[in-house]
Order: C-alpha cells, then sequence, then structure tokens
C-alpha cells in the first residue's frame, strides 16, 4: 500500500513523502498563481499535491519522480494532467 504526506515548509514549499516499497521524499514548489490556475480555490494545496502524487503513481513509481519540481512541470511530461485534474475536481468538490 502506497501512502503519500505532505507537509507545508513555507507558503509556497512542500515536502511530500510517498511511503511504499521504497520510501522517497519530494520538495515541490506550488505558486500561488499555479494553484489558483489548477483548482480555482476548491481544495487546499495539500489536497493538490495529494492529486498530483496520485496521478504520478498512476504512472510510474515513486522512485521515478522527480526530488524536486516545480508543481506545473507535470503538465509537460503528462499532457494530460490538467484535464484529468478538471475531471477529478468537477466529480469531487461540490
Amino acid at each position: 500500500m502506497t501512502n503519500i504526506f505532505v507537509n507545508k515548509v513555507e507558503s509556497e514549499e512542500y515536502h511530500v513523502t510517498v511511503s511504499a516499497e521504497l520510501e522517497t521524499k519530494h520538495n515541490v514548489k506550488v505558486s500561488q498563481t499555479t494553484y489558483l490556475n489548477y483548482t480555482k480555490g476548491k481544495i487546499s494545496q495539500e489536497r493538490l499535491l495529494e492529486f498530483c502524487f496520485d496521478f504520478l503513481l498512476q504512472r510510474e513509481s515513486n522512485t521515478s519522480i522527480l526530488n524536486s519540481f516545480k508543481l506545473e512541470i507535470i503538465e509537460v511530461y503528462f499532457p494530460e494532467f490538467k484535464e484529468e485534474l478538471k475531471k477529478w475536481l468537477d466529480s469531487n468538490v461540490k
């Protein structure tokens, strides 16, 4: 079983730990602009990161996820990301 733990370090920086067969740690920057662009403020930044890591883990192992990155880089590697997030928000957030 894989668990995702998100801890806010600074206003735009988070540490994410993915507990799987091998535990990994990731530093993720989430600007306020990116956060609002993706979510319109419908969910917390922490919940956004949980979604992002769930999304990534469906496509690659936690050991393949970059150790440090800006959130918007996910779209570069996975162009479907923004549309998948929108679908998820529409069906899970009222």
